[in-house]
């Protein structure tokens, strides 16, 4: 494969998940998908305001990761690029796109838009559009969880380029200190905006930053659902065994550009196509054919969601704008 990092070294090995486990991350991954291509669709449109960044290739990292967040109370937080996350966390479709369209039924009242969803009921504290603002914000979640004792824990999901930044150095060195139970996982996907990782960065495995601060940096196979499962399963495991934080990267690659206004010419030629053959869904796919699943049932999978897909966004669009009324809703005077 034509990119500038090797495979991952310490992928640890699937989860052993049963089928019908399986078929549901997959079916949730299938939803993301057709919903950022809707998402895309709609801002080709006109109908989003604003930018929107999009997470195509990306499914598994979200779904294996929140798939681990198994207890109530465990929450996440994301990046601008977090539809997939907030999703996987289980906000739900519809809401969602009323958000991304400013609807007053959706998820922030249409105020918060692409990349600021969040759904607090499901653990969702927010999407934040400038880059590494929400890795303190975990360390917030997490020392309340444990300040509660209620077991909880926080996945908090940025980009590689966020690694590069004081907030990231800060956030793991104060969850490290005081044992926090969060999760900081990278999604490592070549590119901070529009440069290569390497012309930024002078390591090629962002896992080993963990080492500066104590705690374990896994790399995994982010296309990998299962790999990802067992991966963010043992981290927080760990977390809520009170044995602190753990770094993981997951290697994983953008279909599209950077937002919307980004044609992607940067990346190398072929790059994309041979990524392409490692797309998460293709992956699961395989996975799910080798333990016994015919085609005919992923096919029948993927209608189900794109069904969902389409009779969510065709609420959403139903659904009224909010009034001038309550623009000061919700919002500091």
């Amino acid at each position: 494969m034509k990119t500038n990092r090797s495979s991952p070294e310490t992928s640890p090995a699937g989860a052993g998940l049963a089928a019908d486990q399986l078929l549901a991350m997959l079916r949730r991954m299938h939803e993301i998908r057709l919903f950022e291509d809707e998402t895309h669709r709609l801002f080709a449109k006109g109908l989003v305001r604003g930018s929107t960044h999009l997470c195509q290739g990306q499914e598994a990292v979200a779904v294996g990761v929140c798939s681990a967040l198994d207890r109530d109370g465990d929450t996440m937080l994301c990046t601008y690029r977090g539809h997939g996350a907030v999703l996987a966390k289980g906000a739900p479709l519809d809401r969602s796109f009323a958000e991304i369209l400013g609807k007053a039924d959706g998820l922030c009242g249409g105020k918060g838009g692409s990349m600021h969803l969040t759904d607090v009921s499901v653990g969702a504290l927010g999407s934040f559009a400038i880059v590494g603002a929400h890795l303190p914000i975990a360390v917030g979640a997490a020392f309340a969880a444990m300040y509660r004792g209620s077991g909880a824990a926080t996945a908090c999901f940025f980009g590689d380029g966020s690694t590069n930044i004081g907030a990231f150095h800060e956030a793991l060195n104060l969850a490290a200190v005081w044992k926090l139970p969060v999760l900081f996982v990278i999604e490592n996907n070549l590119y901070g905006e529009y440069s290569p990782l390497a012309s930024t960065t002078p390591i090629a495995r962002l896992a080993d930053r963990a080492a500066s601060y104590g705690m374990p940096g896994e790399q995994v196979d982010g296309n990998d659902v299962e790999a990802v499962v067992a991966c963010a399963g043992a981290a927080v495991a760990r977390a809520r065994a009170g044995e602190g934080p753990t770094l993981i990267e997951a290697l994983t690659y953008r279909h599209k550009g950077h937002s919307r206004s980004d044609p992607a010419t940067y990346r190398p030629e072929g790059e994309l196509e041979e990524w392409m053959q490692r797309d998460p869904l293709l992956l699961t796919e395989a996975a799910l054919r080798e333990r016994g699943v015919d085609q005919a049932a992923l096919d029948t999978l993927r209608e189900q969601a794109a069904g969902d897909v389409a009779g969510a966004l065709e609420r959403a669009m139903s659904w009224p704008d909010p009034t001038p009324e309550t623009r000061l809703e919700g919002v500091y005077a």
